[in-house]
């Protein structure tokens, strides 16, 4: 076999391990790639953000809001996104939603670049000392929730987020597949989210749930 076969082989197999969210699903409604997700710079390589003091852990791109459309949803309606496969590696899900501040719209770079985001839904796994590790999400194609009636009217950022841990033992092994989508959110009511993080800012990469190793859990 010549060595350039060789290495297409191996990098098909790479990718076939790696995966994007390139589909917003509002309701049943399963969205063209990027038509409501912001392109992300691995749309084609798949790698994925291993630095979670790394400017791409927000979103993952810093140049396609403007090209991207602005989803309409209502407030206790069902938002989740499709993954361009099967999740193949052991994590957790986690959905966070930030407010388009300082930004006026979520087409915008400058879109909840502060302390604005909020947990909305996270899949996380179950251990057990007979068993150990169940993941959920692994094997999935699609993740979603339900916005609650009381999250305000207007814009946000939707951030869809596996954390891989089957390389996490070392610093910088966790892997991070991640985009975000644009809705605008209509009939909403008078909540205030707390426990409001950044991106960057949320991690620091020594959490014990991004620094672990899964195979060895005391």
């Amino acid at each position: 076999m010549k060595l350039s076969a060789v290495f297409a082989t191996l990098a098909a197999k790479l990718v076939a391990a790696h995966y994007t969210f390139p589909d917003l699903i509002v309701g049943t409604t399963v969205s063209a790639d990027w038509q409501y997700i912001r392109m992300t710079d691995n749309h084609y390589s798949q790698a994925p953000v291993t630095d979670v003091t790394s400017q791409p852990i927000r979103c993952y791109e810093n140049s396609t809001a403007s090209a991207t459309a602005i989803a309409a949803v209502a407030a206790g309606s069902h938002l989740g996104v499709q993954a361009d496969q099967a999740i193949y590696h052991p994590g957790y899900f986690s959905i966070y939603m930030s407010p388009v501040t300082p930004a006026t719209t979520a087409a915008s770079e400058t879109a909840a670049t502060g302390k604005t985001w909020f947990k909305v839904w996270e899949d996380a796994p179950t251990w057990t000392a007979a068993g150990g590790f169940v993941w959920p999400s692994e094997s999935m194609t699609q993740f979603g929730f339900t916005i609650p009636k009381s999250v305000p009217s207007g814009q946000y950022l939707v951030r869809f987020e596996q954390i891989a841990l089957h390389v996490a033992s070392t610093y910088g092994g966790a892997q991070f597949y991640l985009s975000c989508g644009q809705i605008n959110v209509t009939g909403g009511g008078s909540g205030k989210p707390t426990n409001l993080v950044s991106f960057p800012g949320a991690y620091t990469g020594y959490e014990p749930g991004i620094l672990i190793n899964i195979y060895s859990v005391p």
